[in-house]
C-alpha cells in the first residue's frame, strides 16, 4: 500500500479557531459537531476559560457521535494558555473586559494567540484551518504551513455585503460632520441600503476600528473562502452577490444549531435553575401571548433604558419572559424599576418573568407560547428566532447589529424597528428609547392587526425553511458536502505534488 492510499483513508482533519467571546464559541461548536457527523476530525483550539464555554456541548456531540471515529474524539478541544498580557487571571473573554484599557490588553492577546497556533500546525497535519476573521494573522500563518484558511466570522453573508461596501467605498466620508442623522447610502448591494451616520462606525472619530476592519477586509480577500452559519434560502440575493459581483467562495451550512438539536443546555455546562420554572410558567401561557426579551452575552443597559424597558413591557399589555444580564442590575431592589412593575412579574404578579443571568434561549423560542421577540439582532439570537419561526421586535447596539436589523426589517420582512440610532459599545452610553415606542414596536408584531398576521405568517415560513436546510438533502447538508469533497481533492492533488512526503 503506498502512502498515498494510506492518506486517502485518513479522514480530513480541520482546525477551528474561534474569537473569544461566547457569540462566537458557541456556533464553531456547533458547526464543528456538523463536520464530525459527516466524519471529519475536528480541534478547536482556544484557552482554559473559553474551552469551559463550549465544553459540554462538546462532549455531547462527541457521545452522540461515538463509534463513528474508530479511536479518539471527533472533535477535540486543544486547549492552550492564555497569553500573559497583564489581564487578571481568569479574565479570558470580551464579555469580561470592563474598560478601554482591558480592551487594549485583549486586543494583544489576540495577536499573541499566533504561537500555540502555529505550534499546533507544525506539530500535527491539517487539511484546513477555520479562523475567526478577528485573527487576522491566520491567514498568512495558515499560508505558511500550506494550509487553506476559511474565514468564519459568525454573522450574515447580508451584513458582511454590508460591511465589504463600507469598507469599500467609505460612503461616511462623503457625510457632513456634524449631522449624525444624515442617510449614507451603501452601493452595490442588491437592495438600497441606508442607515443614519450614527448608526455606523466613524472613520475619524475610530481610526483604530476603521484600520482593523481594512486589516480583516485584506485577510479575507487572500483567504481560500467563507463559511456563514446561515442558509441559501433566507438570503439568495446576497449569496449570489458575494459569489458573483465579489468573487468569493462560500459555503452556507447552517443555522448549525437546529442540526445539532441540544437546545436545552447550549452556552453552559448547567441549566440556570430558572430554566425549568420558566418553562413551566410558559406552559400556562396561551399560544403565541408571550414577547421575550433578551439582548445576549455582550450588551449592557444604562438604567434610564432598563427603566424605559420595563415601563414599555407594562404597557405592551403582553406576558413577558425578560432576561436580564447581570452587568445591567447590581442588586434586588433595583432602583430602576418602575413603582407598578413589581406587580406584574412573578411571584407577586402573572404578567411577567425576570431571568438572571443566562437563559434557555432556544427551549424558550421554540416554546408555543412566545409569539415574539425582543432582540439585539446579534446573529445568533437573529438565526435562533428564525427557525423557531418567531418575529422579531429589533433593538440593534453595537457591530453587525444595525446591518442585521435591516435584514430582518426591510428583506426579510419578519421584525419592526424600536428605532435605535446610536452605533456604541457596551461600554458607551445609548440614547433611551421611549416605553411607548417600546410598547408600539411590540403590538405591531404581535398585534391583531394585518401588518402583525403578514410578518408571523412570513416568520413561520422562514422557519420551515431553516429547519430543513441542515437535514440531508437541504442546501446547507449539501454545502458541508461540497466542501469536504474540495478539501479532500485539495489533498491527493497535494500528494501527488509533493512526492507523498508528508
Amino acid at each position: 500500500m503506498g502512502m498515498a492510499d494510506k492518506d486517502e483513508q485518513q479522514p480530513l482533519h480541520v482546525l477551528f479557531l474561534p474569537f473569544l467571546i461566547p457569540g462566537h464559541l458557541i456556533p464553531v461548536a456547533d458547526m464543528a459537531a456538523l463536520f464530525a457527523a459527516r466524519g471529519v476530525r475536528c480541534t478547536i483550539l482556544t484557552t482554559p476559560v473559553n474551552a469551559a464555554v463550549i465544553r459540554a456541548a462538546v462532549d455531547r456531540a462527541n457521545a452522540a457521535l461515538r463509534g463513528g471515529t474508530g479511536g479518539g474524539p471527533a472533535i477535540d478541544v486543544a486547549v492552550v494558555p492564555f497569553p500573559d498580557v497583564g489581564l487578571p487571571p481568569g479574565v479570558e473573554s470580551g464579555t469580561a473586559l470592563r474598560s478601554e484599557d482591558d480592551r487594549g490588553k485583549f486586543v494583544l492577546a489576540i495577536q499573541r494567540m499566533r504561537e500555540p497556533f502555529d505550534r499546533f500546525l507544525a506539530e500535527h497535519r491539517v487539511d484546513a484551518v477555520v479562523a475567526d476573521g478577528f485573527f487576522t494573522w491566520s491567514v498568512d500563518a495558515a499560508a505558511e504551513h500550506g494550509v487553506p484558511r476559511l474565514v468564519f466570522l459568525g454573522t450574515s453573508v447580508f451584513a458582511r455585503s454590508c460591511n465589504e461596501s463600507m469598507v469599500r467605498n467609505n460612503p461616511v466620508e462623503a457625510c457632513p460632520d456634524d449631522d449624525p442623522d444624515a442617510v449614507v447610502s451603501l452601493p452595490g448591494l442588491p437592495h438600497r441600503v441606508e442607515l443614519r451616520r450614527s448608526q455606523m462606525v466613524d472613520p475619524k472619530k475610530r481610526p483604530d476600528h476603521w484600520v482593523y476592519y481594512k486589516t480583516m477586509y485584506d485577510a479575507d480577500q487572500r483567504s481560500y473562502g467563507e463559511l456563514f452559519n446561515s442558509f441559501h434560502e433566507l438570503e439568495p440575493e446576497y449569496v449570489e452577490h458575494y459569489r458573483t459581483a465579489l468573487g468569493r467562495r462560500t459555503w452556507l451550512i447552517g443555522p448549525a444549531a437546529v442540526a445539532s438539536k441540544d437546545v436545552a443546555a447550549r452556552g453552559t455546562s448547567e441549566l440556570s435553575p430558572d430554566a425549568d420554572a420558566c418553562l413551566r410558567w410558559l406552559d400556562a401561557k396561551p399560544d403565541g401571548s408571550v414577547v421575550y426579551v433578551s439582548f445576549g452575552t455582550l450588551s449592557s443597559f444604562s438604567p434610564a433604558e432598563i427603566r424605559e424597558l420595563a415601563r414599555g413591557l407594562d404597557l405592551s399589555g403582553k406576558n413577558f419572559v425578560w432576561v436580564i444580564s447581570g452587568a445591567d442590575t447590581t442588586t434586588d431592589a433595583p432602583d430602576w424599576m418602575p413603582e407598578s412593575f413589581a406587580g406584574l412579574i412573578s411571584p407577586r404578579g402573572e404578567r411577567g418573568l425576570t431571568i438572571r443571568g443566562w437563559a434557555p434561549q432556544m427551549l424558550i423560542l421554540n416554546h408555543p407560547a412566545v409569539g415574539g421577540f425582543v432582540t439585539h439582532c446579534g446573529w445568533n439570537s437573529t438565526l435562533e428566532a428564525v427557525s423557531a419561526g418567531v418575529p422579531m421586535v429589533t433593538w440593534p447596539r453595537y457591530a453587525d447589529q444595525f446591518y442585521n436589523e435591516k435584514l430582518i426589517a426591510d428583506v426579510l420582512k419578519v421584525g419592526v424597528g424600536v428605532g435605535a440610532r446610536d452605533f456604541a459599545s457596551n461600554t458607551e452610553i445609548h440614547r433611551a428609547i421611549g416605553g411607548e415606542v417600546i410598547a408600539e414596536a411590540i403590538g405591531r408584531v404581535m398585534g391583531d392587526g394585518a401588518e402583525g398576521v403578514a410578518i408571523r405568517e412570513k416568520a413561520r415560513e422562514l422557519g420551515v425553511k431553516a429547519r430543513g436546510a441542515p437535514e440531508k438533502g437541504g442546501s446547507s447538508y449539501d454545502d458541508v458536502g461540497r466542501l469536504i469533497d474540495e478539501l479532500m481533492a485539495r489533498r491527493s492533488s497535494d500528494d501527488v505534488r509533493d512526492g507523498n512526503s508528508r
